[in-house]
C-alpha cells in the first residue's frame, strides 16, 4: 500500500474547476496508474491553508500528470510506503480521524427490490451512519467523540453518458478507538461508503492519543 501526496495550485483554472468537477480529479488519479485501472481512494485536504490531493493506492504511483494538470513543479508529488504505518496499528488505540464521506441510507420501493438511495441531511442522521459504519470497520466512535465539519453538495455531470450528479459530501473529524484492528485497516486501505470514485470514503487517522 502507498500513501501520496499532491500540492495543487489554487492559481490554475483546472485546479479550480476540479473542485466542483471531480471527476477530472479521478481521471488524472488512475491516469497515474498506467493503462491497469483499478479503483483507488482519493481526497482533497486542506491544511493550513494549503490544499492536497491525498491518495490511497494498492500500487506506487507515477502522478506526474497531476502534478502537471493542478500542482507546481515546485511542489513534486510525495509517495510513501503505507503498510509500515498500517502494521504499528492496535485494538484499543485511540487516533485522531478525518474522512470525507456520502452518508445514506437505502428506502425501498414497489419498483426496486434494492431501494432508491438517499443522502441523509439531517447532523444526527449523519452522525449516527458513521457510529453504525465504525461497528461495521472495526472502530468505535460517538456522537461526542467526533463532529461534523461541514456538508456541501457536488453537482456536475458524468463525461461519458452527461448524466447529471448530485452527491452530498460530509467532512467529519474528531477521535475514534481501534475495537478490530484486522477490519480496522481493510478501512484505511479500501475506503467507507459510497462514491468513492468522486472523492469520498477515505479514512485517515494522525496523532494517536
Amino acid at each position: 500500500m502507498y500513501l501520496s501526496r499532491v500540492h495543487l495550485n489554487l492559481k490554475k483554472k483546472k485546479t479550480i474547476k476540479a473542485f466542483s468537477v471531480p471527476t477530472l480529479f479521478h481521471g488524472a488519479v488512475e491516469q497515474s496508474f498506467g493503462d491497469e485501472r483499478t479503483r483507488n481512494l482519493w481526497r482533497i485536504d486542506c491544511l493550513n491553508d494549503q490544499y492536497y490531493l491525498l491518495v490511497v493506492s494498492h500500487e506506487k504511483p507515477d502522478l506526474s500528470g497531476v502534478v502537471e494538470q493542478f500542482g507546481s513543479e515546485a511542489y513534486p508529488a510525495e509517495t510513501k510506503q503505507y503498510d509500515p504505518f498500517l502494521d504499528k496499528l492496535k485494538e484499543g488505540d485511540c487516533w485522531h480521524f478525518r474522512i470525507i464521506a456520502n452518508p445514506t441510507k437505502s428506502k425501498k420501493t414497489e419498483e426496486r427490490d434494492r431501494g432508491k438511495v438517499k443522502a441523509l441531511l439531517s447532523v444526527e442522521d449523519q452522525k449516527q451512519w458513521l457510529v453504525q459504519k465504525g461497528e461495521r470497520n472495526g472502530f468505535f466512535v460517538t456522537n461526542d467523540s467526533f463532529n461534523v465539519l461541514r456538508d456541501e453538495w457536488l453537482q456536475f455531470k458524468k463525461k461519458k453518458n452527461g448524466h447529471q450528479v448530485s452527491l452530498l459530501a460530509v467532512t467529519y473529524e474528531g477521535y475514534l478507538t481501534i475495537k478490530d484492528v484486522v477490519l480496522f485497516k481493510e478501512a484505511l486501505r479500501n475506503g467507507i461508503g459510497r462514491e468513492k470514485a468522486y472523492g469520498m470514503g477515505m479514512l485517515t487517522i494522525a496523532n494517536k492519543r
